[in-house]
């Protein structure tokens, strides 16, 4: 199950940097950090795999206070010579050994030539438990599932996915791109559930790997629980926030349950650490920098929309649609969009925001948000006509410039609009497959459009 992960690419470069520190890779348990390891670890002469879930893994720290020492023990178990340029050292499971993380930074500081890699996807909560942790010390790379360019390559479709990258899109490719979308968006980007389908190409198989991957999710999560109150409102959640999918959610009674909001909250937090469920807070600005605000209800954002379309069970609805802007209530494109965008996300842990403006007459809420320069760009999701997107007028009414996309089921193409206010701005629709092309399309958009050039948006 080794496929090619854009991620590969950054590894390489952390390789091969004269400045390299020890690298730390981020995300939750089976979106593919161990095999993206092993894969770079085949550019080394020498490689050591700890997985710090066992004993006597563990030990090497356990046993040593000193780098060095922990260094040489390793290289005596393995019978390697010391060429430490020519080495990588891989700690997986970190969390489980907070002293381990501490010693990241004697790495950095004593053994510097020595290549590095940890990695942890409960490290948010051993974070308490480490003495003294080596800010600055150490790199951040941060790992999700499979986004749709990376579904692309491992079903082996590269003439697709170099049209994918061809900027305008080719509507010559519009049908065959879809048609992979949709079942990418059927199933999601977990690597064994990914790997399943090609070797099966069935979803027969697949719900007893999404329930598998479940239950791991919760016996971890549930394990760094403070109580047992707290275990019951966790599992409470995992079982009903996939129906929250469609609505901003409120804390307080949380899926129809008695729990107070402070027991939510907190509980949505631990679940936040495991990167299972994230809190997407709107903002309320109209330029950039993006400030959320957080005393507004937030949306949930979910590790994989694969996963969801199981505990909602709706894969077999969603197999018989032909545009999926419907689907769920229309928020399971929004879901994957922003799943794309966080997909992106390899060097910082930012998330993806949305608008809204809550007033008595005139309540708006723009999908998502991107900042380009100092404009925020609103990008709305929806089927149907470009009339129905009152919401989005809202936002062109107040923003100052004139630059709106919509990502739908169509083809692309750029049109001037006015809205009921009288003001006339460029849309730009979008197939929703090109969800992770968006700061691209932007940017091709601004530089390429501009009002007066013709009625119709033609390009300059």
């Amino acid at each position: 199950m080794e496929f090619q992960r854009d991620i590969l690419e950054h590894l390489q470069n952390w390789k091969n940097d004269p400045n390299r520190k020890p690298l730390v890779l981020r995300g939750a348990r089976q979106v593919g950090k161990t095999t993206a390891v092993k894969q770079l670890s085949k550019s080394y002469k020498q490689f050591i795999h700890l997985n710090l879930e066992k004993n006597q893994d563990r030990a090497h720290f356990e046993k040593h206070d000193e780098v060095k020492k922990v260094i040489d023990s390793l290289f005596l178990t393995y019978d390697l010579s010391d060429d430490y340029t020519s080495t990588l050292l891989f700690i997986d499971e970190i969390q489980e050994l907070p002293k381990a993380i501490q010693m990241l930074r004697y790495f950095y500081e004593e053994l510097s030539e020595l290549h590095v890699i940890a990695a942890g996807s409960l490290l948010e909560f051993a974070m308490g438990d480490v003495k003294s942790f080596p800010v600055g010390r150490i790199t951040y790379m941060y790992m999700f599932p499979l986004n749709f360019e990376e579904f692309l390559l491992a079903r082996a479709k590269t003439r697709l996915l170099k049209v994918l990258n061809k900027l305008p899109i080719d509507e010559v490719a519009h049908s065959a791109l879809i048609g992979q979308f949709h079942e990418y968006a059927i199933i999601g980007g977990m690597p064994e559930v990914v790997q399943r389908y090609i070797d099966n190409e069935s979803l027969i198989q697949l719900p007893s790997v999404y329930e598998s991957i479940w239950a791991t999710y919760k016996d971890d999560v549930q394990k760094y629980a403070k109580n047992d109150s707290e275990k019951r409102v966790i599992a409470h959640i995992l079982n009903t926030a996939a129906t929250q999918l469609d609505q901003r959610v409120k804390f307080q009674h949380f899926g129809n349950s008695n729990y107070k909001s402070r027991e939510v909250s907190e509980a949505l937090r631990r679940l936040d650490d495991a990167r299972l469920i994230q809190l997407i807070y709107p903002t309320t600005s109209l330029d950039s920098p993006i400030q959320p605000d957080y005393k507004k209800a937030p949306r949930l954002q979910f590790l994989d929309t694969g996963l969801v379309n199981h505990a909602l069970n709706i894969q077999p609805e969603l197999l018989t649609m032909d545009d999926l802007s419907d689907a769920y209530r229309g928020a399971l494109i929004p879901h994957l969009v922003a799943q794309q965008q966080i997909s992106r996300q390899t060097f910082t842990d930012k998330r993806p925001n949305f608008w809204v403006r809550e007033k008595n007459q005139s309540s708006a809420e723009v999908d998502l948000v991107i900042a380009h320069n100092k404009m925020l760009i609103p990008v709305e999701i929806k089927s149907g006509k470009t009339g129905k997107l009152k919401s989005l007028h809202q936002f062109v009414d107040a923003c100052g410039h004139p630059y709106a996309i919509r990502l739908y089921a169509g083809s692309f193409n750029v049109e001037t609009h006015t809205t009921q206010k009288g003001t006339t701005f460029l849309l730009m629709n979008l197939p929703y497959y090109l969800g992770t092309k968006l700061p691209e399309y932007i940017t091709y958009f601004l530089n390429n459009y501009h009002l007066g050039d013709s009625k119709k948006g033609h390009p300059i």
